[in-house]
């Protein structure tokens, strides 16, 4: 057999691919992050909506945008291909957020319903296009996509600057074109790579004969190009009814089982215990996001709110993860690559639990800046960068971790569709992440479960604040204690979580069966 030139062509000790990746991926994650650090803020100020209303709008949107890569990952095992699907996503991306410029409900869920149907065909796939490029057991496979989520960060980090410089400065619609361009970019960059041949026979359509059968006078890859068109209202009206999502995740939820169950008991052995893994790391992660993406709802209200900000508005505050993930990627990177050259890398069970335990350590430092709050219940910004150091150390011991191990864990005709399963944990953990940000908007006079008992004596240690405190004292200092009771609590929590899962890992380790 002729062995794949694409893996041979090396830039950096990597395959060439990976870089065309990494800039594609940059550029559409520029576009993503760029609107997600607009969105409950225009819903808040420009469209006038309800904290709650805001909050539950953007759950259901970030939840649908992580249950689609399920569906778009199967279609692209089966008959679309890695190229097709990233293209095809890409386009559907780039419209929606050109079409949030218009100012009218029907363009404003018909854009979040088009990204939702574009992410849906272009996240699972790119990520598992950087898999393919690596061989089994390529021990460069773990910093390949540490590298890669350098790339999404590098998105992440700007983005939130520039297009919330131009909402601030020219209007909310000039910050939604800019993160449509960057769409553009980022299809312009993989499209020069597959022109190059950097990618060899990689991501091709894997059936050409299915892919070309005709059903109703159009083959197949035209026929999910129309549905896929045709799902856009439908979702649509999922963001709209945000209220009935807990349905969508028990529709989601018999779904993504019943496939799953189809795929173990059509396993080998070997693919079975993987495949408990793959679940169990699912899990972790769904823990994980529902507490790390209070940065884009409730973290930003609190820097708006409860923090005096230097340098940075409250959208810009978003980009603080991604600089940091920027400055820690290649360190990573290496420190992976020199730990698994002596044999001391801990194993992925091991780095899933310290992730934990580091995301829970930022949100207890939010909770901390209380105890330096002002008179108008303002809080230090230095807590607010020093939270978001932690919690991002222990998002590269587990997200670029957890890609990696989905690429090898996954059985080999269903790796698309298992990167799929894994950002399902972003879809239930968007979903409770919804929930958290919820307990966050009561009203003076209100109470939230963290302020009784023993966890509201925890609470108090931590935030130097209690209801009783608080009473009297006036909107703002209720609004400070909605924030910090809710990180100090759900941080203890997600800390217990990961040590929990630390002492797990020699067992979890075993059913991995030779992949750390």
């Amino acid at each position: 057999m002729v062995q794949d030139q694409s893996s041979q062509v090396s830039l950096l000790g990597h395959p060439k691919g990976l870089f065309y990746l990494f800039f594609a991926e940059m550029w559409e994650r520029f576009s993503f992050y760029g609107m997600r650090a607009l969105l409950v803020l225009y819903m808040t100020r420009q469209l006038m909506f309800e904290d709650e209303m805001s909050y539950g709008i953007y759950a259901a949107y970030m939840s649908l945008v992580y249950i689609t890569p399920t569906f778009g990952g199967l279609i692209a095992d089966r008959i679309l291909g890695y190229r097709k699907a990233i293209m095809l996503g890409g386009v559907l991306m780039a419209l929606g957020h050109f079409f949030l410029t218009i100012e009218t409900p029907l363009f404003f869920y018909g854009s979040l319903a088009l990204i939702i149907v574009g992410n849906g065909f272009f996240k699972p796939n790119i990520s598992s296009f950087v898999g393919a490029l690596y061989a089994e057991k390529d021990k460069r496979r773990d910093a390949g996509f540490t590298i890669f989520y350098m790339g999404i960060n590098i998105g992440g980090a700007v983005a939130p600057l520039l297009c919330a410089w131009f909402a601030e400065s020219f209007g909310w619609h000039y910050g939604f074109m800019l993160a449509g361009i960057g769409m553009l970019a980022g299809l312009f960059v993989f499209y020069r790579g597959t022109n190059k041949d950097v990618f060899g026979e990689k991501g091709r359509i894997p059936n050409p004969s299915q892919y070309f059968a005709t059903t109703w006078g159009l083959h197949k890859g035209q026929l999910i190009t129309v549905l896929s068109v045709l799902a856009v209202p439908l979702f649509g009206l999922l963001v709209y009814f945000y209220q009935y999502e807990h349905y969508l995740i028990g529709i989601a939820s018999l779904g993504l089982t019943a496939m799953m169950v189809f795929i173990y008991f059509t396993s080998e052995a070997v693919e079975k215990k993987r495949l408990l893994v793959i679940i169990y790391f699912t899990a972790l992660a769904t823990l994980f996001w529902a507490i790390f993406e209070q940065a884009g709802s409730s973290l930003t209200l609190f820097a708006d709110r409860n923090v005096r900000l230097i340098g940075l508005n409250a959208a810009q505050t978003n980009s603080i993860n991604s600089t940091f993930i920027i400055a820690l990627a290649i360190p990573f990177s290496m420190l992976w690559g020199f730990l698994s050259q002596r044999n001391i890398n801990p194993n992925s069970a091991v780095k899933f639990g310290i992730g934990l335990l580091l995301l829970g350590a930022g949100f207890v430092i939010f909770a901390l800046s209380a105890q330096e709050r002002d008179a108008l219940a303002k809080t230090p910004m230095f807590y607010l960068i020093a939270g978001y150091f932690v919690l991002t150390v222990g998002e590269m011991f587990l997200s670029p971790i957890g890609l990696s191990k989905m690429t090898e864990l996954s059985p080999t005709k269903y790796i698309a569709f298992i990167m799929g399963v894994w950002f399902s944990s972003s879809f239930y953990g968007h979903f409770f992440a919804g929930k958290v940000a919820q307990l966050t908007t009561l009203g003076e006079g209100e109470s939230n479960p963290f302020s009784e008992g023993l966890i509201g004596q925890m609470v108090e240690v931590i935030t130097g604040l209690s209801p009783e405190g608080i009473a009297g004292m006036g909107e703002s200092f209720q609004q400070l204690y909605s924030y910090v009771s809710v990180y100090a609590a759900f941080g203890v929590l997600t800390m217990a979580v990961g040590l929990f899962a630390v002492v797990l890992s020699p067992g979890i380790k075993r059913l991995m069966v030779g992949i750390r």
